[in-house]
């Protein structure tokens, strides 16, 4: 008896200490990942300074209103703001400024041009509602945009590192009571 309680006690523990092992590798393969997307976009942002921005105007253009230029299939929402004394135009984010210069918004479902309109009338009446608002600017003197959400902030970047840790912390836990309770029955059987 005393023998098979031996016996799958030491497979217990191996089986704990392989899980404990590959928590932590899981965790330091997430931090890998993080450290090579995340961190360089983070690091990359220059739009660093938080300040107040004063609702000027909002404008909804529609293909038609766009003239001489590629225009996208979807309705358009134009902001100018207030900005650190002077006039700027707000994107939601990095990408939206990115993908279309032309645009402050751009809606998520751009397959209904119903449901889109819809989706940019909301956004305008919110920013019609607040007047002033957050917003983040860089410190570049000729930058005539702001943001209104900064997609890579510090904000960002601890939520990604939180799963990880709390994976590497388990892990290390696992394997720190496993060792424990292994030269606790080694005291106790020279005992």
């Amino acid at each position: 008896m005393g023998k098979k309680l031996v016996m799958a006690q030491k497979r217990g523990e191996t089986r704990a200490l392989c899980l404990g092992v590959a928590m932590v590798l899981c965790a330091v393969i997430t931090y890998y990942i993080l450290g090579t997307t995340m961190l360089p976009l983070y690091q990359k942002s220059v739009w660093t300074q938080e300040s107040m921005c004063h609702l000027i105007e909002t404008n909804i253009r529609d293909q038609e209103q766009l003239e001489g230029k590629k225009v996208p299939q979807y309705p358009c929402l134009w902001v100018n703001v207030s900005s650190v004394g002077r006039w700027a135009v707000l994107y939601h984010t990095e990408d939206t400024r990115d993908r279309n210069q032309q645009c402050s918004y751009i809606p998520g479902s751009l397959d209904n041009y119903q449901m889109a309109r819809a989706d940019v009338e909301k956004v305008r009446a919110k920013l019609h509602e607040r007047q002033v608002f957050d917003c983040f600017s860089t410190t570049r003197e000729n930058e005539t945009s702001v943001l209104y959400q900064r997609l890579y902030g510090p904000q960002t970047l601890l939520f990604s590192l939180f799963w990880p840790t709390f994976l590497l912390t388990g892990g290390l836990l696992v394997i720190a009571m496993v060792k424990i309770n292994q030269s606790l029955s080694i005291l106790a059987a020279q005992k």
